[in-house]
């Protein structure tokens, strides 16, 4: 599962030098939003609007924001609806890329994103091209003192697959056992960084080249800093050099 955690460990680090990767409270905004049109307006009941309503919360983004994305996405605000798509396609090298979008204006988005993939050395596939060498898993994250004790804990909680770097552990879960596990780790005084739902590859397809490399985050990067983009998924597996290359 390392192409899941080898791309979310670049967005963390690049989101350390620019705060508007991932941090953008459109894109919050729009999580809220699509969460509370699938699931009702209360987070309680709504696990998925709980995950988004946290992650806007971290983001220091205000309670007044916060409500007006729940009343847009359950209706009570009137407007054009968000629907959520998702778009495939290849990055250099033969990547496979998912790109999960919300949007109340589907001709706009779908421009943005193939301009995207055209401009930096990839194709947009059609519906289904990819999406199959991924697997939809939980995946949450957590910075710990040791690690050996943590990994028992969360395999006790019920992970699947658990994974280190640095002294933070990514947990993998069955989608639907998200919420207790994370519940569980939480109990036994975790603090959980991050908990959402991802697409895991399947298998991963190496990128040494460094120019492939460098034109590969472009890529991912041009991607990201779409406002209607809420989420992107590749199956690379970067070698250190090219990553620092990149």
């Amino acid at each position: 599962m390392s192409g899941h955690s080898k791309w979310a460990s670049i967005k963390h680090k690049k989101a350390i030098t620019d705060s508007r990767r991932g941090q953008a409270f459109t894109k919050l905004a729009n999580l809220v939003s699509v969460a509370a049109k699938q699931g009702g307006p209360d987070p309680e009941m709504n696990f998925r609007l709980r995950l988004a309503v946290d992650k806007a919360k971290a983001a220091n983004m205000p309670m007044a924001n916060i409500e007006r994305a729940i009343k847009k996405g359950s209706g009570q605000l009137g407007g054009d609806q968000m629907e959520e798509i998702t778009y495939e396609g290849y990055g250099p090298g033969g990547v496979a890329v998912l790109v999960e979008v919300a949007t109340d204006n589907r001709n706009r988005t779908a421009a943005d994103v193939r301009s995207a993939f055209t401009k930096h050395g990839g194709s947009l596939g059609t519906t289904g091209s990819v999406a199959y060498q991924f697997d939809q898993k939980g995946v949450l994250s957590m910075k710990v003192s040791d690690i050996d004790q943590a990994t028992l804990d969360a395999i006790e909680a019920g992970a699947e697959d658990i994974e280190e770097d640095e002294g933070v552990i990514t947990v993998y879960t069955a989608p639907t056992q998200l919420e207790a596990v994370r519940s569980a780790l939480v109990a036994c005084g975790y603090d959980i960084e991050t908990a959402e739902l991802a697409r895991v590859p399947k298998n991963t397809v190496a990128v040494s080249d460094p120019k492939t490399a460098a034109t590969l985050m472009k890529l991912m990067d041009a991607l990201d800093e779409l406002d209607d983009v809420t989420a992107t998924h590749a199956n690379f597996d970067m070698a250190e050099e090219a990553m620092e290359a990149a």
